[in-house]
Order: structure tokens, then sequence, then C-alpha cells
């Protein structure tokens, strides 16, 4: 029997979504080949929660846990940590300093990926399409005119290092882009403004499984609201059609281009990474390493569409993970 231990929480907005998806991972593991552990992972504190809600802290310099004078170590770690520190690259690299095998990507793809203008850059010289985009950092002299002539109206100011749509605006005027910009250094000190796109919105599952590089069925983002938001993704107020209402062109671009981006970046684990159909192509807006695993997020809906239960997706996570050791 493997200890794996589940962290979630993290020191984000998304912290709830975590939990949530740290749950469904607890509850899904195989009980007679697993151990699994709830790890709460906050700024406060870095503890594990047994079925009691006692709660008892971490060892941080081996990762381990003394429970009732008996000390527990752990084999792998299975990381359902949305935002810092679990998706931005600080755990990959505690994790790496100890040796300890885990469910997501490396520190340096992780770190990459959750800047979203970095990540974009690094692409851009691949072919990768993307919108249009203007750079602020906090203190910068913000002129109005100026990014408008760069990316138009209407566009989207968002936090260049934050997820589930904490920090995003869609601005259809230019004196509304001052209090948008504020929304977004809530979040962040970085912001990235993008032109918008009006086309099919699509989201696409790549993960590593049986240690080949696998497309997901994809995902077709319909949804009620202005855009992509918090309440779209999370309150209900979207469809998400899988498999996406694309033509048997659009189905196959964006298929090989996820794989692409997926390859280019050397990641590992689970990914969801979105698009949206500009002029036939598809136009990428950012990746996401750690994607929700709740019941009624995407990558588990994509995974059931391809015919893998979760017990199977998580199951192989963590043989990758503990096979990726010397």
């Amino acid at each position: 029997m493997k200890n794996i231990a589940i962290i979630m929480g993290g020191y984000s907005s998304e912290y709830k979504i975590s939990l949530k998806s740290g749950n469904v991972v607890f509850e899904t593991l195989d009980k007679s080949k697993y151990n699994a552990y709830r790890i709460h992972i906050f700024k406060d504190k870095w503890v594990y929660v047994n079925d009691d809600d006692e709660e008892f802290p971490i060892d941080k310099n081996d990762f381990s846990v003394t429970v009732k004078a008996e000390k527990i170590t752990f084999h792998c770690v299975f990381n359902a940590i949305h935002g810092a520190p679990g998706e931005d690259g600080f755990m990959q690299g505690y994790f790496k300093l100890i040796n300890m095998p885990h469910t997501s990507c490396g520190m340096y793809q992780a770190a990459l990926t959750f800047n979203k203008r970095d990540c974009l850059s690094t692409l851009k010289p691949y072919g990768i399409k993307t919108a249009e985009s203007f750079y602020i950092n906090f203190g910068d002299d913000i002129n109005n005119d100026e990014i408008i002539a760069k990316v138009g109206l209407p566009c989207f100011v968002k936090a260049n290092k934050a997820g589930s749509s904490f920090g995003i605006t869609k601005v259809h005027k230019k004196e509304d882009l001052k209090n948008a910009i504020n929304v977004a250094f809530k979040e962040d000190d970085e912001i990235i403004i993008e032109s918008f796109l009006d086309g099919i919105e699509v989201s696409v599952g790549v993960i590593s499984f049986k240690n080949k590089t696998k497309v997901l069925p994809i995902t077709e983002i319909v949804t009620e609201n202005d855009f992509f938001d918090y309440e779209a993704k999370y309150l209900g107020k979207s469809q998400e059609i899988t498999p996406a209402r694309l033509s048997a062109e659009q189905e196959e671009k964006v298929t090989k281009m996820a794989k692409k981006v997926y390859e280019i970046l050397k990641m590992k684990g689970f990914s969801r990474s979105e698009y949206i159909f500009k002029d036939g192509e598809p136009h990428l807006l950012e990746v996401n390493t750690i994607p929700g695993l709740t019941r009624e997020s995407i990558l588990p809906q994509q995974a059931a569409a391809a015919g893998i239960p979760l017990a199977d997706l998580f199951d192989n996570a963590i043989e990758e993970a503990l096979k990726s050791l010397p």
C-alpha cells in the first residue's frame, strides 16, 4: 500500500475550488491500493486532516506527519492546488529538493505557464497564434489611448498570474479601463490586456496517459455571461459541450496545436488549455497545469468522454509520478 498525500487549498482566491478537487481525488482513489491523506496547504499552516477533522502539522523538513507518536511518510504527492503555491512552481521546487514524486509538471513549466505573458511569448516563435496584447506592471503610467490603439475594443483586462477567471474584466468602453485595471491589480502586480477574439471557444485537455501524450475530447464553452468568467465556470452560467461542435478541420487544427504546446513546454501530468477560433485558426489564451478535478470540472468530463474513469485517471497520474524518480 502506497501512502499518497493529496495537497489542496493554497494561498490564492482559488482555495475553495482546490479543496473540492482534492476531496474528489481523496474519495476516488482506490482504497485497496492507496492510503490517501488529505493535506491542507495554507499560508499559516500545512496540516494533515483526518476523517474526524483533526489537524496534525506537516514537518516541512521531509514532508512527513506524526500521528499519535507514529511518523508517516509519503510515497507520492497528488497535487490538487489551483493557483499559488501549487500551480506556480513553488511546491514543485520544494518537492524536487526533497526528492518527492508528485503528479504535476516540473517547477519551470509550472512557473512559466502560470505567467500568461511569459508563456504566450515563449510559444509565439513556434507558430502558436495568440491575441494582440499589451502589458502593464503596477506603478506604470497608463495611457488608455495607447492601450486601445494596440488591442482595440472590446478587450480583456487580466491579472497575469491568477486562475479561475479571478481579476478578469471585459471592457467595452474606454472610460471603463481604469476600473478593470484596478480589479486586476487586486490579484497581481502584473496585467495583460488582450484583444477580443470573436469565435468558438474551446477547452482542450492534454495529459500524459500510459506514458504517451493524449489529447482528450474537446469541450466547447458556451457562456450565458459576457465571457467565461467565474460564474460561468463554477455557478452554472455556461454550457460545456463535449465533444465540441467543430468541423473535422477545426478539430484537427486545435488537437494538433494543443499537443504541440504540451510537448514544446515539456509538460507532464494534466493540463487544460483554452483556445478561441478566429478566421478558422485556433488562438491560445492560456495553459492550466492543475485544472479543476471536481466531478463537474472540464477535464474529468473529457476523460469520461474518452472512456477513462476518474479512478483510472488519478491512478495513472500517481503511477507515472512514481516512475519519474531515478
